[in-house]
């Protein structure tokens, strides 16, 4: 593995990630914030010392690192891009939305964030949570006029409206979605932080796709679902030890699911990986696999990486947007990244709401 200057000082970060992912449970939520100031940092490079810009089947388009002054800005789990990447909503499993505008250079190159702002995830009855178990945010969605979002802890998945002239779901309140996999098979820091909605043809049109991050079945495979379907729409995905499943998003075809995975092996040793799923292999009772599109490590420009998303730049191309969850932990950053597709590798993304 390489270890090249900045990357000795994140050694200690990954060595704390697995205490302090678990950290926050019974502490009171934040109350809404408007606007934040958000200060960032150019990711030029992906490979730390290195111009290489082709990783697998992926090109790097640039990215950043960002922090705000407001400490609840932080534990960002999922992300999904509006507006041909110029808009974001995200959450964060500290029971926030955050959503905001990524700043580009003249080339187009993602340089930071603005327009940022945050609210709480409320309650059935309008309220803001208590404890950071009840709402565990991992996963989310973008569907027509709602956002869906999966919790961990308390397993569960929720529908919000999204309203306004901005579509955002700051002040909605939650109807809860039937989830076809029981509650007691799913790890308590394992569960659904995958959910995607298919695009509107291709083997699964309009259908919505759960996978869970850790959650194994009696085969050790990963549990998944197709909602909607009840028992006839549960699958699974092929583990791989040590990598779990933290997002996932389709390609605007339908034709594929593409998933992100992360690896902890301990002090110094995590990894990201991008594995590409057929979406008509998703039926009931399969096992899924597919090629791996990147594999990166800790002589790369990545941290704790949780979200993923595809959109489709103005020039057709097919973008990969991929941020990490910085557990609130000094030691660790908030990541922006964005990759191209190398055309012929795969077709074009789902279109944004």
């Amino acid at each position: 593995m390489r270890l090249l200057g900045r990357t000795r000082r994140r050694l200690l970060a990954v060595g704390l990630l697995a205490c302090v992912a678990t950290l926050g449970n019974g502490m009171p939520l934040v109350a809404a914030t408007d606007r934040l100031t958000v200060e960032s940092r150019e990711i030029p490079r992906f490979e730390i010392g290195s111009d290489r810009r082709r990783f697998g089947d992926l090109e790097f388009r640039g990215g950043f690192s960002y922090r705000s002054s407001n400490r609840d800005l932080a534990s960002i789990s999922s992300i999904r891009m509006r507006d041909g990447g110029r808009r974001f909503l995200a959450v964060a499993d500290t029971g926030l939305w955050f959503a905001g505008e990524i700043r580009r250079d003249a080339a187009g190159r993602p340089i930071g964030i603005e327009e940022a702002r945050l609210a709480p995830i409320l309650d059935p009855l309008g309220r803001t949570y208590e404890r950071k178990s009840d709402v565990d945010a991992e996963g989310l969605a973008l569907g027509g006029d709602h956002a869906l979002v999966s919790f961990e802890g308390k397993h569960r998945i929720a529908s919000y409206a999204l309203d306004g002239p901005d579509a955002l779901p700051f002040g909605s309140r939650p109807e809860p979605v039937p989830m076809p996999l029981s509650r007691r098979e799913l790890r308590s820091n394992g569960g659904i932080e995958t959910i995607a909605v298919a695009p509107g043809r291709g083997a699964l049109a309009g259908e919505t796709v759960i996978v869970a991050e850790r959650s194994i079945d009696a085969k050790g495979n990963f549990y998944g679902a197709v909602l909607g379907r009840g028992t006839r729409g549960l699958f699974s995905v092929r583990r791989e030890a040590p990598w779990a499943i933290t997002d996932g998003a389709f390609t605007a075809d339908g034709a594929h699911l593409m998933l992100l995975e992360r690896r902890y092996e301990g002090f110094g040793r995590i990894g990201m990986r991008i594995r590409k799923i057929a979406a008509a292999d998703i039926r009931q009772g399969a096992v899924v696999d597919g090629p791996v599109l990147i594999n990166a490590d800790l002589g790369d420009e990545i941290d704790n990486m949780e979200g993923l998303d595809l959109w489709q730049d103005a020039a057709g191309d097919t973008i990969l947007s991929i941020v990490s969850d910085d557990n609130g932990s000094f030691f660790q950053r908030n990541l922006y990244l964005e990759f191209r597709l190398v055309p012929g590798n795969e077709g074009a993304p789902a279109p944004s709401n």
